[in-house]
Protein backbone atom coordinates (compact mmCIF):
# COMPACT_ATOMS: atom_id res chain seq x y z
CA UNK A 1 0.00 0.00 0.00
CA UNK A 2 1.74 2.95 -1.36
CA UNK A 3 1.38 6.65 0.69
CA UNK A 4 2.57 8.44 -2.04
CA UNK A 5 5.58 10.49 -0.45
CA UNK A 6 7.81 12.09 -2.65
CA UNK A 7 11.36 11.15 -1.43
CA UNK A 8 12.92 14.64 -2.35
CA UNK A 9 10.87 18.23 -2.68
CA UNK A 10 9.34 18.92 -5.80
CA UNK A 11 11.06 15.50 -7.09
CA UNK A 12 8.94 14.92 -10.85
CA UNK A 13 7.82 18.17 -10.43
CA UNK A 14 9.47 21.25 -10.77
CA UNK A 15 13.11 20.16 -10.57
CA UNK A 16 16.06 21.93 -12.05
CA UNK A 17 17.73 20.32 -15.24
CA UNK A 18 20.23 17.46 -14.55
CA UNK A 19 23.29 18.22 -13.41
CA UNK A 20 22.12 22.20 -12.66
CA UNK A 21 20.79 23.64 -9.30
CA UNK A 22 17.17 22.16 -8.64
CA UNK A 23 14.64 24.87 -8.58
CA UNK A 24 12.65 25.75 -5.06
CA UNK A 25 9.30 23.85 -5.86
CA UNK A 26 7.42 26.63 -4.14
CA UNK A 27 8.41 28.75 -6.90
CA UNK A 28 5.32 29.34 -8.94
CA UNK A 29 8.19 30.28 -11.92
CA UNK A 30 9.65 26.88 -11.85
CA UNK A 31 9.53 25.62 -15.13
CA UNK A 32 9.54 21.54 -15.51
CA UNK A 33 12.53 19.93 -17.39
CA UNK A 34 12.53 16.18 -18.49
CA UNK A 35 9.34 15.85 -16.58
CA UNK A 36 5.78 14.34 -17.84
CA UNK A 37 3.89 17.90 -19.06
CA UNK A 38 0.78 17.30 -17.76
CA UNK A 39 -2.47 16.65 -19.34
CA UNK A 40 -3.28 16.68 -22.91
CA UNK A 41 -3.55 19.53 -23.57
CA UNK A 42 -3.66 21.78 -20.82
CA UNK A 43 -0.30 20.63 -19.28
CA UNK A 44 1.85 20.97 -22.41
CA UNK A 45 0.28 24.97 -22.68
CA UNK A 46 0.60 26.10 -18.78
CA UNK A 47 4.43 24.78 -19.06
CA UNK A 48 4.89 26.76 -22.68
CA UNK A 49 3.85 30.05 -20.47
CA UNK A 50 6.21 29.74 -17.36
CA UNK A 51 8.94 29.47 -20.23
CA UNK A 52 7.67 32.35 -21.61
CA UNK A 53 7.03 34.00 -18.36
CA UNK A 54 10.89 32.39 -16.65
CA UNK A 55 12.13 33.79 -20.11
CA UNK A 56 10.89 37.50 -20.10
CA UNK A 57 11.83 37.75 -16.44
CA UNK A 58 15.00 36.88 -16.86
CA UNK A 59 15.45 39.87 -19.27
CA UNK A 60 14.85 38.26 -23.03
CA UNK A 61 13.06 40.46 -25.48
CA UNK A 62 9.39 38.62 -26.21
CA UNK A 63 10.71 37.67 -29.60
CA UNK A 64 13.22 35.68 -27.97
CA UNK A 65 11.35 34.58 -24.62
CA UNK A 66 8.69 33.27 -27.53
CA UNK A 67 11.34 31.51 -29.34
CA UNK A 68 12.66 29.70 -26.64
CA UNK A 69 9.46 28.59 -24.45
CA UNK A 70 8.40 27.41 -28.17
CA UNK A 71 11.47 24.70 -28.62
CA UNK A 72 10.26 22.20 -26.06
CA UNK A 73 6.25 22.44 -26.63
CA UNK A 74 6.20 20.21 -29.56
CA UNK A 75 8.02 17.65 -27.74
CA UNK A 76 5.58 17.95 -24.38
CA UNK A 77 2.28 17.97 -26.72
CA UNK A 78 3.74 14.52 -28.45
CA UNK A 79 4.32 13.04 -24.80
CA UNK A 80 1.30 14.18 -23.04
CA UNK A 81 -0.85 12.68 -26.30
CA UNK A 82 1.28 9.57 -26.50
CA UNK A 83 0.41 9.04 -22.64
CA UNK A 84 -3.45 10.44 -23.42
CA UNK A 85 -3.48 7.36 -25.97
CA UNK A 86 -1.99 4.99 -23.69
CA UNK A 87 -4.32 6.01 -20.80
CA UNK A 88 -7.31 5.91 -23.35
CA UNK A 89 -6.38 2.48 -24.04
CA UNK A 90 -6.82 0.90 -20.37
CA UNK A 91 -2.68 1.81 -19.51
CA UNK A 92 -3.01 3.28 -16.22
CA UNK A 93 -2.90 1.90 -12.66
CA UNK A 94 -5.68 2.91 -9.67
CA UNK A 95 -5.35 1.86 -5.88
CA UNK A 96 -8.62 0.18 -4.37
CA UNK A 97 -10.06 3.50 -4.08
CA UNK A 98 -10.07 5.16 -7.46
CA UNK A 99 -6.93 7.12 -6.74
CA UNK A 100 -4.59 7.48 -9.85
CA UNK A 101 -1.55 9.44 -8.90
CA UNK A 102 -0.43 9.71 -12.80
CA UNK A 103 -3.89 11.47 -13.41
CA UNK A 104 -3.24 13.87 -10.36
CA UNK A 105 0.50 14.61 -11.39
CA UNK A 106 -0.97 15.00 -14.99
CA UNK A 107 -3.72 17.38 -13.83
CA UNK A 108 -1.24 19.44 -11.58
CA UNK A 109 -0.37 21.95 -14.04
CA UNK A 110 -3.77 23.11 -14.01
CA UNK A 111 -4.52 23.10 -10.22
CA UNK A 112 -1.35 24.88 -9.83
CA UNK A 113 -2.59 27.57 -12.45
CA UNK A 114 -5.88 28.05 -10.29
CA UNK A 115 -3.35 28.13 -6.76
CA UNK A 116 -1.14 30.78 -8.47
CA UNK A 117 -3.15 32.81 -10.62
CA UNK A 118 -6.66 32.52 -10.30
CA UNK A 119 -6.65 32.21 -6.55
CA UNK A 120 -3.13 33.34 -5.69
CA UNK A 121 -3.18 31.03 -2.34
CA UNK A 122 -0.88 31.57 0.29
CA UNK A 123 -0.31 28.22 2.41
CA UNK A 124 0.78 28.56 5.88
CA UNK A 125 1.54 26.08 8.65
CA UNK A 126 1.95 22.98 6.42
CA UNK A 127 4.30 21.72 8.42
CA UNK A 128 2.09 21.22 11.01
CA UNK A 129 0.90 18.36 9.06
CA UNK A 130 2.51 14.81 9.41
CA UNK A 131 5.06 13.47 7.39
CA UNK A 132 4.11 9.75 7.58
CA UNK A 133 1.20 7.84 9.04
CA UNK A 134 -2.02 8.38 9.54
CA UNK A 135 -3.58 11.76 10.67
CA UNK A 136 -7.04 13.75 10.04
CA UNK A 137 -7.41 16.64 8.35
CA UNK A 138 -10.26 18.79 10.04
CA UNK A 139 -11.65 21.85 7.32
CA UNK A 140 -14.56 24.32 7.06
CA UNK A 141 -16.41 24.04 3.75
CA UNK A 142 -17.84 25.77 1.27
CA UNK A 143 -17.86 26.90 -2.77
CA UNK A 144 -20.20 23.63 -3.47
CA UNK A 145 -17.89 22.03 -5.14
CA UNK A 146 -14.50 20.73 -3.43
CA UNK A 147 -12.31 23.16 -4.60
CA UNK A 148 -11.33 23.96 -1.13
CA UNK A 149 -10.28 19.83 -0.66
CA UNK A 150 -7.98 20.02 -4.17
CA UNK A 151 -6.00 23.09 -2.90
CA UNK A 152 -5.38 22.02 0.04
CA UNK A 153 -3.60 18.72 -1.49
CA UNK A 154 -1.92 21.40 -3.91
CA UNK A 155 -0.77 23.94 -0.74
CA UNK A 156 0.61 20.49 1.22
CA UNK A 157 2.26 19.52 -2.32
CA UNK A 158 3.48 22.70 -2.38
CA UNK A 159 4.57 23.76 0.68
CA UNK A 160 5.35 20.68 2.79
CA UNK A 161 8.78 19.40 2.69
CA UNK A 162 7.83 15.83 2.22
CA UNK A 163 4.23 15.87 0.30
CA UNK A 164 1.88 13.41 -0.34
CA UNK A 165 -1.37 13.75 -1.73
CA UNK A 166 -4.49 13.25 1.24
CA UNK A 167 -7.57 11.75 0.46
CA UNK A 168 -10.65 14.02 1.19
CA UNK A 169 -14.26 12.64 2.15
CA UNK A 170 -16.86 13.97 -0.12
CA UNK A 171 -20.93 13.52 -0.06
CA UNK A 172 -21.76 10.93 -1.81
CA UNK A 173 -24.30 12.41 -4.00
CA UNK A 174 -21.16 14.54 -5.30
CA UNK A 175 -20.04 11.17 -7.57
CA UNK A 176 -23.09 10.98 -9.53
CA UNK A 177 -22.22 14.08 -11.60
CA UNK A 178 -21.17 12.88 -14.76
CA UNK A 179 -17.16 13.59 -15.52
CA UNK A 180 -16.43 15.29 -12.18
CA UNK A 181 -17.02 12.24 -10.02
CA UNK A 182 -14.42 10.38 -12.11
CA UNK A 183 -12.38 13.28 -11.44
CA UNK A 184 -12.83 13.51 -7.83
CA UNK A 185 -12.29 9.78 -7.03
CA UNK A 186 -8.74 9.94 -9.70
CA UNK A 187 -7.78 12.90 -7.86
CA UNK A 188 -8.11 11.07 -4.29
CA UNK A 189 -11.87 12.13 -3.47
CA UNK A 190 -13.87 8.93 -1.25
CA UNK A 191 -17.39 8.49 -0.57
CA UNK A 192 -18.09 10.05 3.12
CA UNK A 193 -18.61 7.20 5.44
CA UNK A 194 -17.54 6.03 8.92
CA UNK A 195 -16.35 2.87 7.29
CA UNK A 196 -14.24 4.72 4.40
CA UNK A 197 -13.05 6.88 6.85
CA UNK A 198 -11.92 3.64 9.51
CA UNK A 199 -9.73 1.80 6.61
CA UNK A 200 -8.19 4.94 5.13
CA UNK A 201 -6.78 6.18 8.43
CA UNK A 202 -5.87 1.95 9.33
CA UNK A 203 -3.96 2.79 6.04
CA UNK A 204 -1.78 5.05 7.31
CA UNK A 205 -3.22 7.56 4.58
CA UNK A 206 -3.51 11.51 5.28
CA UNK A 207 -7.55 12.02 5.35
CA UNK A 208 -9.18 15.33 4.81
CA UNK A 209 -12.71 15.54 6.64
CA UNK A 210 -15.49 18.72 6.07
CA UNK A 211 -18.00 18.16 9.52
CA UNK A 212 -19.77 20.81 8.11
CA UNK A 213 -20.96 18.59 5.48
CA UNK A 214 -23.76 20.07 2.97
CA UNK A 215 -24.84 22.67 5.77
CA UNK A 216 -21.20 24.64 5.33
CA UNK A 217 -20.81 24.28 1.25
CA UNK A 218 -24.75 25.45 0.82
CA UNK A 219 -24.98 27.97 3.36
CA UNK A 220 -25.65 31.65 1.99
CA UNK A 221 -23.60 33.98 1.51
CA UNK A 222 -24.49 36.63 3.90
CA UNK A 223 -23.50 33.68 6.29
CA UNK A 224 -19.70 33.25 5.17
CA UNK A 225 -17.31 32.15 7.46
CA UNK A 226 -19.48 31.12 10.10
CA UNK A 227 -18.37 27.79 10.67
CA UNK A 228 -21.41 25.36 11.32
CA UNK A 229 -22.28 22.85 13.36
CA UNK A 230 -19.64 19.80 13.68
CA UNK A 231 -22.60 17.15 13.88
CA UNK A 232 -22.19 14.66 16.24
CA UNK A 233 -18.42 14.58 16.15
CA UNK A 234 -17.92 11.42 14.48
CA UNK A 235 -14.80 12.75 13.34
CA UNK A 236 -13.44 12.70 16.85
CA UNK A 237 -14.62 9.07 17.66
CA UNK A 238 -12.18 8.06 14.54
CA UNK A 239 -9.36 10.27 15.43
CA UNK A 240 -9.67 8.80 18.67
CA UNK A 241 -10.33 4.82 17.77
CA UNK A 242 -7.10 4.72 15.88
CA UNK A 243 -5.10 7.33 17.65
CA UNK A 244 -4.76 10.00 14.65
CA UNK A 245 -3.43 13.68 15.42
CA UNK A 246 -6.39 16.07 14.51
CA UNK A 247 -4.91 18.97 12.32
CA UNK A 248 -7.18 21.96 11.94
CA UNK A 249 -7.84 23.34 8.75
CA UNK A 250 -8.57 27.16 8.00
CA UNK A 251 -9.70 27.95 4.32
CA UNK A 252 -10.60 31.42 3.42
CA UNK A 253 -11.48 32.33 -0.06
CA UNK A 254 -13.94 29.41 -0.90
CA UNK A 255 -16.75 31.48 0.10
CA UNK A 256 -16.64 33.81 -2.28
CA UNK A 257 -16.25 31.61 -5.68
CA UNK A 258 -19.92 30.57 -5.93
CA UNK A 259 -21.88 33.14 -4.07
CA UNK A 260 -25.22 31.68 -3.05
CA UNK A 261 -28.12 34.16 -2.98
CA UNK A 262 -30.97 31.66 -3.39
CA UNK A 263 -31.85 27.91 -4.15
CA UNK A 264 -33.85 26.28 -6.31
CA UNK A 265 -35.51 22.99 -4.35
CA UNK A 266 -36.86 20.87 -7.05
CA UNK A 267 -33.63 21.08 -9.34
CA UNK A 268 -32.03 19.56 -6.39
CA UNK A 269 -34.63 17.21 -5.93
CA UNK A 270 -34.15 16.28 -9.85
CA UNK A 271 -30.46 15.30 -9.44
CA UNK A 272 -30.52 13.94 -6.07
CA UNK A 273 -28.57 16.70 -4.33
CA UNK A 274 -29.06 18.38 -0.43
CA UNK A 275 -29.54 22.00 -2.81
CA UNK A 276 -29.27 23.73 -6.25
CA UNK A 277 -27.73 27.15 -5.72
CA UNK A 278 -28.40 30.31 -7.19
CA UNK A 279 -25.13 32.26 -7.77
CA UNK A 280 -25.14 36.10 -9.40
CA UNK A 281 -23.59 33.78 -12.56
CA UNK A 282 -25.36 30.53 -12.81
CA UNK A 283 -27.71 29.58 -13.79
CA UNK A 284 -27.76 32.94 -15.72
CA UNK A 285 -25.06 32.44 -17.87
CA UNK A 286 -25.22 29.00 -18.38
CA UNK A 287 -22.00 26.37 -18.11
CA UNK A 288 -19.77 29.42 -18.24
CA UNK A 289 -21.12 30.36 -14.57
CA UNK A 290 -19.97 27.11 -13.11
CA UNK A 291 -16.24 28.69 -13.69
CA UNK A 292 -15.51 29.72 -9.85
CA UNK A 293 -15.11 33.79 -9.26
CA UNK A 294 -11.27 34.63 -8.80
CA UNK A 295 -11.11 35.21 -4.84
CA UNK A 296 -8.14 35.41 -3.09
CA UNK A 297 -7.44 32.53 -1.10
CA UNK A 298 -5.41 31.68 2.10
CA UNK A 299 -5.12 28.33 4.12
CA UNK A 300 -3.63 27.43 7.13
CA UNK A 301 -3.05 24.30 8.95
CA UNK A 302 -3.29 24.79 12.63
CA UNK A 303 -1.24 22.91 15.48
CA UNK A 304 -1.98 19.17 15.67
CA UNK A 305 -4.05 18.17 18.20
CA UNK A 306 -2.36 14.53 19.59
CA UNK A 307 -5.29 12.04 20.43
CA UNK A 308 -3.54 8.41 21.11
CA UNK A 309 -2.55 9.29 24.54
CA UNK A 310 -6.46 9.18 25.30
CA UNK A 311 -7.04 5.67 24.25
CA UNK A 312 -9.93 4.15 21.73
CA UNK A 313 -12.36 3.98 24.80
CA UNK A 314 -12.35 7.71 25.10
CA UNK A 315 -14.47 7.23 21.79
CA UNK A 316 -17.23 5.94 23.78
CA UNK A 317 -17.53 9.46 26.11
CA UNK A 318 -19.79 10.94 24.27
CA UNK A 319 -19.32 13.88 26.44
CA UNK A 320 -15.33 13.91 25.44
CA UNK A 321 -16.01 13.92 22.01
CA UNK A 322 -18.62 16.60 21.88
CA UNK A 323 -16.34 18.73 24.05
CA UNK A 324 -13.03 17.89 21.78
CA UNK A 325 -15.21 18.79 18.74
CA UNK A 326 -16.21 21.88 19.97
CA UNK A 327 -12.40 22.25 21.01
CA UNK A 328 -11.69 21.56 17.05
CA UNK A 329 -14.70 23.75 15.75
CA UNK A 330 -13.51 26.88 17.85
CA UNK A 331 -9.89 26.26 16.75
CA UNK A 332 -10.69 26.69 13.12
CA UNK A 333 -13.23 29.90 13.47
CA UNK A 334 -10.60 31.40 15.74
CA UNK A 335 -7.73 30.52 12.37
CA UNK A 336 -10.98 31.73 9.90
CA UNK A 337 -11.05 35.10 11.57
CA UNK A 338 -7.37 35.56 11.61
CA UNK A 339 -6.85 34.88 8.15
CA UNK A 340 -9.95 37.33 6.64
CA UNK A 341 -8.03 40.08 8.47
CA UNK A 342 -5.12 38.88 7.14
CA UNK A 343 -6.07 38.72 3.58
CA UNK A 344 -8.32 42.12 3.29
CA UNK A 345 -9.82 42.11 0.12
CA UNK A 346 -12.10 39.06 -1.31
CA UNK A 347 -10.59 39.86 -4.98
CA UNK A 348 -7.85 42.43 -4.81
Amino acid sequence: MSTHVRSEPGAGRAAGTQGGPPRDPRDPRAVRTGAFPGAFPIGPAISFLRRLRAGLDAGSELPAALAEAGTALPRDLRTALDRLLSRLAGDYEEDEWGFDEEFADALLPFLEFLYDRWWRVETIGARNVPSHGRALLVANHAGTLPWDATMISVGLLREHPLPRYPRFLVLDWAFQLPYVSVAMRKLGGVVASPYNALRLLEQDELVAVFPEGAKGAGKPFKERYRLQRFGRGGFVELALRTGSPIVPVAVVGSEEIYPKLGEAPWLARLIGAPYFPLTPTFPLLGPLGTVPLPSKWRIEFGEPIETARFGPEAAEDRTFVFELSEQVREAIQNKVYENLVARGSAFL
